[in-house]
């Protein structure tokens, strides 16, 4: 079964196409990211505008370099949330005229699972159940995934997601958006041990995570760092600064993931979503699994973010299993 997948749910166009939810035969992606660069973060309008012009361009090179058309399409995914509505429906509007065109079956699915199954992309030797670690720009959370369409949160972010404070505190020391590969980049010639950087412990055995609390802090470090330097950090100091701020966002996702380990005796971790490509979090991860003998895999870093073969992937399987959608099934953001 050939399916097209679209992932419009944020500020990037995915589409992909996929046999048999194994096979990535294309995966187009376009990003409006420079476009946001100015702002610090994403503008919603802006994103689906964006989108609006380049997803027939962008459904068009994937069918290329597929080598298909769309009569060879037997089914159709679209990621129907959560997201920001306006990107959510330019996807999902392209989808439903391109089913009801060509008459073939439609499902929308939830973006968490599609980066959730990511990895069956390109690893076969994954066990269900596991332990699925979610970190992007706006979610972070623990889920326990036992089966297709079967999975629930075991811990999440109370305020802030993870790949939001990496935006925030970049934006803060000057160094633009996205901030987690720029912040990636600086920590690797800093030192983690430089700044001791509040790590977020809520109350009980909680495996919820916090992180407006070290976001607001670093901000507020560097303000006043800044204040005593006359406007102006070393190169050494916002390198430092990084890699002390990435070093403390690595130890939260870490206790609670590996808390959450030993609580459901899960032995399998998937680590999914943009900040996921983070090579500090590969590292320690890694390490940490070696010493609780866990299996961990990772994504290649263009599964991680955003795309359209990841629901390409995930809405094979609902559509094998009969599970289609009607054309007036609507988009949510939450």
């Amino acid at each position: 079964m050939l399916v097209l997948g679209f992932e419009t749910s944020c500020d990037e166009t995915g589409v992909g196409v996929v046999r048999d939810g194994k096979v990535i035969l294309s995966d187009v992606l376009a990003s409006s990211a420079e476009l946001h660069s100015k702002y610090g973060g994403i503008v919603p309008e802006i994103a689906s505008r964006r989108q609006i012009a380049v997803i027939l361009p962008v459904l068009k090179e994937s069918l290329s370099r597929a080598g298909k058309g769309l009569e060879d399409i037997d089914g159709i995914a679209v990621t129907k949330g959560p997201g920001l509505i306006g990107s959510l429906l330019v996807g999902l509007n392209v989808a439903k005229a391109i089913a009801f065109s060509r008459r073939i079956p439609f499902v929308g699915v939830s973006h968490l699972e599609g980066h959730l199954w990511a990895i069956f992309l390109e690893e076969r030797s994954v066990t269900i159940p596991f332990l699925g670690l979610l970190i992007s720009g706006g979610h972070t959370a623990i889920y326990h995934v036992h089966g297709i369409g079967k999975f629930s949160v075991v811990g999440s972010t109370r305020d802030d997601a993870a790949g939001e404070a990496f935006d925030k505190v970049a934006w803060a020391l000057g160094l633009g958006y996205p901030g987690g590969p720029i912040i990636d980049t600086y920590s690797r010639e800093g030192d983690p041990c430089a700044f001791r950087f509040p790590r977020a412990r809520i109350r009980g055995n909680s495996l919820d995570f916090s992180f407006s609390g070290i976001k607001t802090s670093v901000v507020q470090f560097i303000e006043e760092r800044r204040k005593k330097r006359k406007g102006k950090l070393s190169s050494k100091e916002t390198r430092d600064i990084c890699a002390s701020f990435q070093e403390a966002v690595v130890d939260m996702l870490l206790d609670k993931t590996f808390r959450a380990v030993e609580g459901l005796n899960i032995r399998t971790i998937v680590i999914c979503g943009g900040v996921a490509a983070n090579s500090r979090i590969r590292a320690r991860f890694l390490e940490q699994a070696r010493r609780d003998k866990a299996r961990i895999y990772f994504p290649s870093p263009n599964l991680c973010t955003d795309n359209g073969a990841m629901i390409a992937g995930i809405g094979f399987h609902y559509l094998k299993a009969g599970r289609y959608d009607d054309l007036d099934m609507d988009a949510h953001g939450s």
